[in-house]
């Protein structure tokens, strides 16, 4: 089931409160479509040449579900990730909502304690669109292509499974740490965020500094109620379509 509109979009957060810190300098973009979500943030002291740096990020990706379970407290959402470039959680990554303004929304932690600010940006509604990359078989896999408005983000898990002794919320850094010989693994997560206009992606931030500033051609076609085909240097060329909402 489809989220409100009032949340489709693209998100900047523009300030993190917890009891210990204030962070306004930490890139964040949530992109939010009917039901499909995708975020990245990236700290601003991370160096992505380096494992360490690169360790630091998070991102993660999946379907989003709003809900009042208790009418006298704001609406609540939760971020069902699908996929993560941190480890595994304890918690549902939840938060309460309040609109400030059709632009504006204010998250407070319900397993932990914080305070966001989140600021649609322009150009972000209209358009909406999730696929699912298909292997040689032709079966989707956790690959994902989504788009609003004027943006798109692409994410592509790792391929490697977590060590054993992984536990939740360990973070990156910590099982890197553990296991040095499998960093390269550990860290092969893409998430790429850009604009898509006339025909060109043009790639804002992404978990590989190497991405950015990038120009590719990038088209895709709906080749039917459930297919879709990409062309675009880097991903593939055959996508199951989850949503799609491309008004003329």
């Amino acid at each position: 089931m489809n989220i409100p509109d009032r949340y489709h979009g693209v998100w900047q957060r523009t300030l993190l409160e917890t009891p210990t810190e204030r962070d306004t300098t930490t890139w964040v973009r949530w992109l939010q479509t009917g039901l499909w979500h995708g975020d990245l943030r990236v700290p601003a002291a991370a160096d992505r040449n380096t494992v360490a740096g690169r360790a630091k990020l998070q991102g993660f990706g999946g379907t989003t579900l709003i809900t009042q379970p208790d009418a006298a407290q704001p609406e609540v959402c939760t971020w069902q990730r699908q996929i993560d470039l941190q480890p595994p959680r304890s918690t549902p990554d939840e938060g309460h909502m309040v609109f400030e303004s059709p632009e504006v929304v204010h998250e407070t932690g319900i397993h932990g304690t914080y305070f966001e600010v989140w600021e649609r940006l322009p150009g972000s509604l209209g358009t909406r669109i999730a696929l699912a990359a298909l292997d040689d078989q032709g079966a989707p896999t956790a690959e994902r292509l989504l788009v609003a408005g004027r943006y798109l983000m692409h994410l592509r898990p790792r391929r490697a499974a977590w060590p054993v002794d992984t536990t939740a919320d360990d973070s990156l850094a910590e099982v890197v740490a553990r296991h040095p010989q499998q960093a390269e693994a550990l860290l092969d997560f893409d998430i790429s965020f850009g604009t898509l206009e006339h025909g060109v992606w043009t790639i804002e931030r992404a978990t590989s500094p190497a991405w950015e500033d990038g120009v590719r051609a990038c088209t895709m076609h709906r080749m039917g109620h459930a297919e879709a085909t990409v062309k675009c240097d880097g991903l593939t060329l055959h996508w199951q379509v989850l949503e799609w909402h491309a008004p003329d």
